[in-house]
This record gives C-alpha cells, sequence and structure tokens, in this order.
C-alpha cells in the first residue's frame, strides 16, 4: 500500500457519526467515495442523543436505544418538554450506515487539502471533493462544554430517573455549589440498556469546568436522591469548544463538515443530529456541481449561528440564580420559538424573538445586563476551584482532574 495512488470523488476524512454518514449517504447516491481513519472499527465513546424529530427520515428506528416522551427541566419550577427526545443507540447507529461499497483506508491524514489528502503510509488520495470531519482539537481557553457522566443501574437510578424519564436540565440546588461559584446542571437519561447516565455539565467558561469538579457534583446529587453507588461505575468525560464558526464559501481548503464544520450548537453542544439533518444536502451540492459550504450555510442559517453565539457569551457569564432565572425565561416561550433556539437551523426570526423575550424577562432587571455583556463580561476567567472531597469519592482524587 506504500506510495499508492487513489482517485475518487469524494474522500471523507475521520468515521466518527457524521463522516460515516456523510460516506454512507455519497455512496447510496452513486458517487465514489473514499474514508480515511486511523481506526474505522474503533467504537464511539460518547453518548449521543437529540430530539427525535431532527433526524433524517432515512435513519431507520433501530438506530434509537431510549425515547422520552415528555422530558424534564427544572428551572424555578417543573417544566415538561412536549417534545420527545432519545438517546441514539450507538451499534445501531452504526449498521445503520454501512459502508460496504466505501474504500476505507486504514491510515492516518497528515496533510488534508481541497483535492489531496496525504496519509501516514505514503498513499496520496485525489478527490473532486474532500471533507474534513475529524472533530474539534482540545479547546484551551475557548469557550466550553464541560461534563462528567457516572453510568448507574436503572435500578438504583429509579429515585431520580425512571423508566421514560428524562432530566434534560436540572438547576435545583443539589450539586453543593455555591452561589459565588460558576453554575452547572444536570443532565440524566435512560440509555436503553439497563443504565442511566448522570452528568454534570457546564456550559460556555472559558476553558470550561474540571473533570474533578464536576464529578463532585454529579455524587452530591445523586446523594441528595438517596442513591448510593457500589464504586465501580463506569464514567465518560467531555470537554470540547463551543465557538467553532462555519466555514466561509470559496475556501481553498478542505470543506470542514460536523462539529468542525460549526454544525456544534453554541448554546447546547449537540452536532450529531444537525449534522445528519445535513449530510444529503452536503451529498446533493457535489452531485450537482455546487459549493457544499454555500448550500449549506445560506445567510439565514449564518445568522442563527450568529446570534446562537451571543447566547453562548451570555451564558459563560451568569451565576447559577442568574442562569436559573434566564432558563425559567426561555421555556415559558412558544415551541416554535424553543425549537427555534434549540435546533432550527435556519428560523432566524423566531430565534431573535425568543433571545429578545428571555433577556426581557430575566429578573431582576440588573441581571440582564450580565446577560447582555454590559457588566461581569469575564466573571469567570481565572476561578479557582477547590480540591475533591477524598470522603465524598476516594476513587477520583484530586491530583487525578482534568483542568478546564
Amino acid at each position: 500500500m506504500s506510495g499508492r495512488r487513489v482517485r475518487t470523488d469524494i474522500c471523507v476524512v475521520g468515521l466518527g457519526p457524521t463522516g460515516r454518514a456523510l460516506a454512507h449517504r455519497a455512496m447510496a447516491a452513486g458517487l465514489d467515495v473514499v474514508a480515511v481513519d486511523p481506526r474505522p472499527e474503533r467504537p464511539w465513546v460518547p453518548t449521543f442523543s437529540c430530539w427525535v424529530d431532527e433526524l433524517p427520515a432515512w435513519l431507520p428506528g433501530s438506530a434509537i436505544a431510549a425515547r422520552i416522551a415528555a422530558p424534564t427541566v427544572w428551572t424555578r419550577s417543573e417544566h415538561r418538554i412536549q417534545r420527545p427526545y432519545c438517546v441514539l443507540s450507538k451499534s445501531g447507529l452504526r449498521e445503520a450506515l454501512p459502508l460496504a461499497d466505501t474504500t476505507v483506508l486504514t491510515a492516518r491524514a497528515t496533510a488534508v487539502g481541497a483535492h489531496r489528502v496525504e496519509l501516514n503510509d505514503d498513499t496520496v488520495v485525489t478527490a473532486e471533493t474532500v471533507f474534513d470531519t475529524r472533530g474539534l482539537p482540545a479547546p484551551g481557553a475557548r469557550r466550553t462544554a464541560s461534563a462528567h457522566g457516572i453510568f448507574v443501574d436503572a435500578e438504583r437510578a429509579a429515585p431520580m430517573v425512571g423508566e421514560g424519564e428524562g432530566l434534560l436540565l436540572d438547576w435545583r440546588d443539589q450539586n453543593g455549589a455555591g452561589p459565588g461559584e460558576p453554575p452547572s446542571f444536570l443532565y440524566a437519561v435512560p440509555l436503553g440498556d439497563g443504565r442511566v447516565i448522570f452528568e454534570e455539565t457546564s456550559l460556555g467558561l472559558r476553558g470550561g469546568m474540571p473533570q474533578r469538579e464536576l464529578r463532585r457534583r454529579t455524587l452530591n446529587r445523586l446523594a441528595a436522591h438517596g442513591i448510593r453507588l457500589r464504586g465501580d461505575e463506569p464514567s465518560e468525560a467531555a470537554h470540547y469548544p463551543l465557538d467553532q464558526p462555519p466555514p466561509r464559501p470559496g475556501s481553498t481548503m478542505a470543506i470542514p463538515f460536523g462539529s468542525r464544520g460549526g454544525m456544534m450548537h453554541p448554546c447546547t453542544g449537540y452536532s450529531v443530529a444537525d449534522s445528519l439533518a445535513l449530510v444529503d444536502t452536503a451529498v446533493e451540492a457535489v452531485r450537482a456541481g455546487r459549493d457544499p459550504i454555500r448550500e449549506l450555510w445560506p445567510t439565514r442559517a449564518r445568522l442563527v449561528y450568529w446570534m446562537r453565539e451571543r447566547g453562548l457569551y451570555g451564558l459563560g457569564r451568569l451565576t447559577t440564580a442568574q442562569s436559573i432565572s434566564m432558563f425559567e425565561a426561555f421555556f415559558t416561550a412558544a415551541p416554535r420559538q424553543q425549537r427555534a433556539l434549540l435546533s432550527a437551523h435556519d428560523d432566524y426570526a423566531a430565534l431573535g424573538a425568543v433571545l429578545f423575550m428571555t433577556v426581557a424577562r430575566t429578573w431582576p432587571f440588573r441581571w440582564r445586563f450580565d446577560l447582555v455583556g454590559w457588566t461581569n463580561r469575564n466573571r469567570w476567567v481565572g476561578y479557582e476551584y477547590g480540591p475533591s472531597d477524598p470522603v465524598l469519592d476516594p476513587i477520583f482524587p484530586d491530583d487525578r482532574g482534568v483542568g478546564g
């Protein structure tokens, strides 16, 4: 294979869910596809979730592991969101995206250009279009999503999350964080395999929140509901930037797609469902000889991204009390307005309305200045977190914490 030359219509670099979906749909559209990944069969680690109505019609139901008919949000009060939500099955999603007629090269890309990809085994792939779906690098000091999840047996988790239930955002005062500490909320959903993930989450902080702090807060929440762990429960960590902008049209580089291509939602950290929904748009643009970036990112979609980014900046400077007030205002909005922020790719009118309404209804009045950035713009920059509690969590000592 050393020194081999390969020509193709589309080259997809990276075979996570986004890259695999792009390669699969391009192949189904009759295009010649080469996919590149150093470990194409490696299991996908993160938990993927989304609103059911975000998924494309071509994706079979077997890609869904668990459904939640009306997930719960806790702010100042309890809200039941009448919109079905789901956790994706990693094995089911992979099986729904077969690559039988795709040439898969097991190698690492060392150079990725608009029409040429060089691999570490000296193979060179030349393509009419190259898509870069490799995900994002470590965030550094960028505005970040950080989460620490603990997988708990469903029977043990039942006091907090029962069958068919889910906590989308839980802002109840149960995580042990004081009013002068950066805010975080709990996300907890069943996985469809007899387990529930409890995941303390921070959104928008520059550099994110350390794993040790998020784990401490998760354990505090479980303890508040009388849930005692065995001590050998597996966990997962998430730490990635939220402010990756859409690419500019007419670029002479490979086309970034998925989280690398601006499809990471700045306010929620979700990217897989939006990427799956846009795969056919990208493939059809290639087939028709049009610029995929222009097709994926028309003016309305760019405006939506810009407005959501303003929301991200606001999230990263709020206190816990301010966050609760802001989310309380948001979840009283009309369903279309909620969807405009949470998932719609280009509904800029409804998004503008809900952002204005959310700021206007956040109370007390002076908190709105923080939300729009007139005051406390860098409130949590440089905040120093305390050590982990070895009594609460003897298996995760402070020196194993992952910095934010």
